[in-house]
């Protein structure tokens, strides 16, 4: 592929990816009054049914990442990932003309459907990257997610100011115009004689594990990558209730902080990452991001003012570069034909994280509210040993493959 075609498929596999957060997390700020108005009013009504619909997105992406994956590996990347555009767009539009909740949920498992195709917007990459680049543009990918992450709420609370609805509205435009940019700008990045049949009994998370399990040292990698998404869910779920009780935050403060952090990442993820991992391999970044976060997370969970809050989220953010090196050091341990499968099961590590962790981690924080300050910390110390045991597992037990090894 000609090094502007490859430039230009990565810039939108990178706004697919931006698109398919932004869908998931721009109505974070309004879901709740929008509820409350379909439900007629009531409040606890309406709570029930906030906790429903945001299940109904994460269950469905669990399921569907791995087919999706898979059915990338049969038919390609392109078709796959540009019916994920447009239906990211059909979703905001249901969620646009929402006449009751029930419509509403309709539309939150249509965004759980469509955006599990991440995996083919990463296998994507794995395509049209060489291995020693995979890290650095795996590192865009990430950016392009925290981007989608961080920006979503902000335009969805701005545009609400006039209109509940505003922010589905737009977000169902800019994605169709995407997707019809996309029609012009993606070629298919998968040949014909790469692409593998659909096996039914293994498009599904649990057929997914299988891969995880055939591959040697691809298990292992699959444990951490879970153990770190969960140490992340750990502290993030919390953040807003954690810092309002601890260090008496305002929504500005917290806001101010959630924009530094963001900007950080993302200028880690685009800057720093890709030279560390030329500079060291890919293992080793893994081995120091980890060790960072580690760091940071311990000092996150015991820092006694806000001040000391923000400098010890300094490591948690130089240490986020092992995430695009993991999923580096994995999509090297299988073939073309396989990438698509590999992404789907990655993909349904990261949801598993998102249906469990949430309820885990709001129990062990309510129970600790009658302990004292110093143990309102206790779930980013939980996310701190959870991320050591990953620390572990690949400084133990991760192997670089070589292209004979991947190919067996």
């Amino acid at each position: 592929m000609p090094h502007r075609t490859r430039r230009a498929a990565l810039i939108f596999v990178a706004i697919t990816i931006f698109l398919d957060y932004s869908a998931q997390s721009i109505s974070f700020p309004v879901l709740p009054r929008l509820a409350q108005e379909l439900v007629g009013g009531d409040p606890a009504t309406a709570a029930r049914w906030v906790g429903f619909l945001e299940v109904g997105w994460a269950i469905p992406q669990f399921l569907a990442a791995p087919f999706l994956g898979m059915l990338s590996d049969r038919f390609g990347r392109r078709p796959v990932i540009l019916i994920s555009v447009f239906g990211v767009g059909a979703e905001l539009v249901m969620g646009a003309l929402a006449p009751t909740v029930g419509w509403l949920m309709a539309a939150r498992i249509l965004c759980g459907l469509t955006c599990g195709a991440q995996a083919a917007a990463m296998a994507y990459v794995a395509d049209v990257t060489p291995p020693e680049e995979r890290t650095k543009a795996y590192g865009w990918m990430t950016a392009a997610l925290w981007s989608g992450i961080i920006m979503g709420p902000a335009i969805g609370g701005l545009l609400a100011m006039n209109d509940i609805r505003a922010p589905f509205w737009a977000a169902a435009a800019v994605a169709f115009i995407g997707g019809i940019y996309g029609i012009f700008v993606l070629p298919e990045s998968l040949p014909k004689e790469k692409r593998a049949p659909i096996v039914w009994a293994k498009a599904n998370p649990w057929g997914a594990v299988d891969l995880l399990v055939q591959r040697k040292g691809l298990l292992v990698l699959g444990i951490a990558l879970l153990l770190v998404w969960l140490a992340f869910q750990a502290k993030d779920n919390l953040l807003v209730l954690y810092t309002a009780h601890r260090y008496g935050w305002s929504p500005l403060d917290f806001g101010i902080f959630c924009s530094a952090l963001a900007v950080a990442s993302i200028a880690v993820q685009t800057g720093l990452t890709g030279r560390i991992a030329k500079a060291l391999g890919d293992k080793r970044t893994v081995v120091l991001g980890l060790a960072l976060e580690v760091i940071g997370f311990f000092a996150v969970g015991l820092a006694p003012t806000g001040v000391w809050f923000w400098i010890a989220n300094l490591p948690i953010v130089l240490g986020s570069m092992s995430t695009p090196a993991l999923q580096s050091l994995m999509s090297a341990k299988v073939g073309d034909e396989e990438q698509g499968r590999l992404q789907g099961a990655m993909g349904s590590i990261v949801s598993l994280t998102s249906i469990t962790a949430p309820i885990a981690v709001t129990q062990v924080f309510a129970a600790t509210l009658t302990w004292g300050p110093a143990w309102s910390g206790l779930t980013i110390l939980i996310g701190g040993a959870l991320s050591l045991v990953a620390w572990i597992l690949v400084l133990a037990f991760a192997r670089p493959v070589s292209p004979e090894q991947k190919s067996a």
